[in-house]
């Protein structure tokens, strides 16, 4: 059963869709308030689109070598959106830059998950493995997850949700990735709540949680 004034959500993947299962699993749980009436990917075959097939969840595909530029493609995946009166984006994997026309139709409303403890270890070029060999590398102890909001600069928006995951000696980027994902998929369902039951103030790069 769908909640009362569930917000209708939009999750972007490009890959095995992990995270979108953790969100699918949140609402199916009833943790929740909100339905996920799209799932939509720039690469076709990917498992994330399985994984919303056997949840009868509705699936569209945007390759971006179809479109003449960014700001085409944004429009075209705008007006699905749109369509589908869609409240809330989320991000799970997804490594296309949204252009500005797509992000200014959902001020505040899109929200993404990174694999660091930002605003350490984000920006362009910075996701995946990337970003745990670049934590290795730095000779950091602690790394972690953020679910931020989405702006114009990469990875730079405000922090809905963040936790720390300790960066063991013997760690490969490989092992300390499949630890961070742990959280991931415990903090994204958390932002998704807040963001869906609009108890996220955000005041500049600062956000409070509301309190009822």
């Amino acid at each position: 059963m769908i909640a009362i004034n569930a917000k209708r959500v939009a999750v972007l993947v490009s890959g095995g869709g992990s995270n979108l299962q953790a969100l699918i699993d949140g609402i199916e749980e009833r943790q929740i308030p909100a339905e996920i009436v799209l799932v939509a990917a720039n690469k076709p075959g990917v498992f994330a689109l399985e994984r919303a097939a056997k949840h009868k969840i509705p699936t569209a595909v945007f390759p971006p070598e179809d479109f003449y530029s960014p700001e085409e493609f944004g429009r075209a995946l705008l007006h699905l959106l749109e369509k589908k009166q869609v409240d809330l984006v989320c991000l799970a994997g997804f490594t296309i830059i949204l252009a500005p026309v797509f992000l200014q139709a959902f001020p505040n409303k899109i929200i993404n998950i990174h694999p660091s403890l930002l605003p350490a270890f984000g920006g362009r070029g910075m996701y995946g493995i990337h970003v745990h060999r670049a934590v290795l590398a730095s000779g950091a102890k602690y790394s972690g997850a953020t679910a931020h909001i989405v702006t114009t600069e990469i990875d730079k928006g405000p922090i809905v949700c963040q936790d720390v995951v300790p960066v063991k000696d013997n760690d490969t980027p490989e092992t300390l990735a499949a630890r961070v994902l742990k959280t991931e998929h415990r903090i994204y369902p958390r932002a998704l709540k807040l963001m869906a039951e609009e108890a996220v103030e955000i005041d500049g790069l600062r956000t409070r949680i509301k309190e009822y």
